[in-house]
This record gives C-alpha cells, sequence and structure tokens, in this order.
C-alpha cells in the first residue's frame, strides 16, 4: 500500500479558535516542489490514515504534489475536548478560518500559488466554502459526495450511523485511524443532527465560486441524492459533473479508477483549455 507511512506524517502549529492545536499532515504524489499542489480534506469521519493510498495515486496520476491533513478533531490530530460542540457553521469556520491558518502555518502561499482542493463529503463542502471566500487562492475544486444542503436521507443515515456507533464494533474500528474516536465521531454525529443544522445552506456561497469546479457522487450514495451536484451545476454553470454507476458515498473507495482518471482529464483541460 502506497501512502505516507509513519515516518512521512509530520504535525504543524495551528493557532485557531483561541487555541494552539498540533495538526497532522504529509505530502504525497509527486516530489517536485515545482509541481501543483492538491490539497485532499476528509469526509466527516475520515482522516488522513484513512484515505489510505487514493491520495498518493490521485496526485501522481494529475500531475500533483498532494497534501494531505487531518483537521482538528481528526485522526492524530489534536483532539476536540469533550465539551466542545461543533456549531452549526463548522464548515464556514474551518474554510475562511482553519484552513487559512494551517495553510500559513506550514508555509503554503495560496495567494502566489494557488491549490487544487480535493473534498470529500464534509471535506468538499469546506473546499466549495474556501473556493467562495478566497476566489484568488485556489486553482479550482474537485467536490466528491458534497453537500450544500441537509436532506432528510443525510439525517436518517448519520442517526443509523450513530446506534452503529452505540451498539457494534465501530468505535472500535475508528480507533485504529483516530487517536480519540469520540472527539471524530461525536464532532460530527452531534451537529448533523441538531435540529438547528436542518436550516443550513451553502447555494448562496456556491453561487460566488469562479474557478473550475468538477462535482462528483455516485448515483447510490446513501448520505444524498444527485440533487446536490445538480444544485451545484445550476449555480456555478463552469462545473462539470461526473455521476459515477454502482457508487456510493465514497468515490475513492467504490470507483477509484475511474475518479482517478476523470479528476487527471479536469485538470488537464483547465490547464490547457480548447481554443
Amino acid at each position: 500500500m502506497i501512502h505516507a507511512s509513519a515516518t512521512d506524517v509530520r504535525f504543524a502549529e495551528v493557532a485557531w479558535s483561541g487555541h494552539r492545536h498540533q495538526i497532522e499532515y504529509a505530502w504525497v504524489g509527486e516530489a517536485s516542489p515545482q509541481a501543483p499542489v492538491m490539497v485532499f480534506l476528509h469526509e466527516g469521519l475520515g482522516s488522513l490514515e484513512l484515505w489510505k493510498d487514493f491520495p498518493h495515486r490521485q496526485a501522481c496520476a494529475a500531475g500533483c504534489r498532494g497534501l494531505v491533513l487531518s483537521r482538528w478533531g481528526y485522526g492524530r490530530s489534536s483532539p476536540r475536548p469533550p465539551e466542545v460542540h461543533w456549531p452549526v457553521d463548522f464548515m464556514h469556520r474551518q474554510a475562511r478560518n482553519f484552513l487559512p491558518a494551517f495553510f500559513a502555518a506550514i508555509g503554503l502561499d495560496t495567494q502566489s500559488t494557488p491549490p487544487w482542493l480535493f473534498g470529500h463529503s464534509d471535506g468538499a463542502s469546506i473546499a466549495l466554502l474556501f473556493a467562495s471566500a478566497y476566489p484568488d487562492r485556489v486553482a479550482g475544486v474537485i467536490a466528491a459526495a458534497p453537500h450544500i444542503f441537509v436532506e432528510d436521507i443525510t439525517v436518517a443515515s448519520i442517526e443509523v450511523a450513530r446506534q452503529a456507533y452505540l451498539t457494534t464494533d465501530l468505535r472500535g474500528k475508528l480507533a485504529r485511524y483516530h487517536a480519540d474516536p469520540d472527539s471524530a465521531f461525536w464532532g460530527w454525529n452531534r451537529v448533523w443532527l441538531d435540529p438547528a443544522f436542518k436550516a443550513w445552506n451553502l447555494e448562496c456561497e456556491i453561487a460566488r465560486v469562479r474557478c473550475p469546479l468538477l462535482a462528483v457522487q455516485g448515483r447510490d450514495d446513501e448520505y444524498g441524492t444527485l440533487a446536490q451536484i445538480d444544485t451545484i451545476a445550476r449555480l456555478a454553470p463552469q462545473t462539470r459533473l461526473l455521476k459515477l454507476e454502482r457508487c456510493g458515498h465514497s468515490p475513492h473507495r467504490d470507483q477509484p479508477e475511474a475518479l482517478i482518471q476523470a479528476v487527471a482529464d479536469f485538470l488537464s483541460a483547465a490547464r490547457h483549455p480548447a481554443g
């Protein structure tokens, strides 16, 4: 398996939200400092390690240096204290405040060299929010299984996940990828099941995205319908859509080869537009 080994993982101290956090990250893919950067933003239960070898494979296929991180509360990054609950606008805060602080901490100048953002699920929403807030600091976005509004199917599946965490070995499985699985799981699960979260909506922000955009979703996604990416395409006409057959909520696991090729083609077309 080709992905960041323990010796490749680094930690950055990031000052954010009134505290200093240790954030784990790793570089994968192309080694050349001249290669464009692709930042991988994980899902609501994800982490650097849970991506496995996908970021390396995708970055190599696209000719990029891949930057993979575990957000605060995930993986081996500083855990979320039990008394801290994510606010309804946590993804806005992650995009507008945390990511710039992280990039500054590792010396990534997004002003002079805008990166590509590859986000999955919550990470895709964060990528889209970053592109909306900082249009000059992103080369383009690949949004895999993004959320831009709350659907009943999403809430129902997150409730199923809650029951599984309480009654099955899901906590033990997550402990393989998170130093504090309770930090990761309850931070994500409680905010999504908060009744106030049902009004959460990114449509106004999506309409302000100007960069190249590839929106990807599986036709069998158990956490959202195709209305998510169809709405993105309506609000941001430059969007290229990829709807994958025999694919659930994790295209990088269910259809990795199709996704890797589509992303490589998308970057090539964006860098070398026809005509």
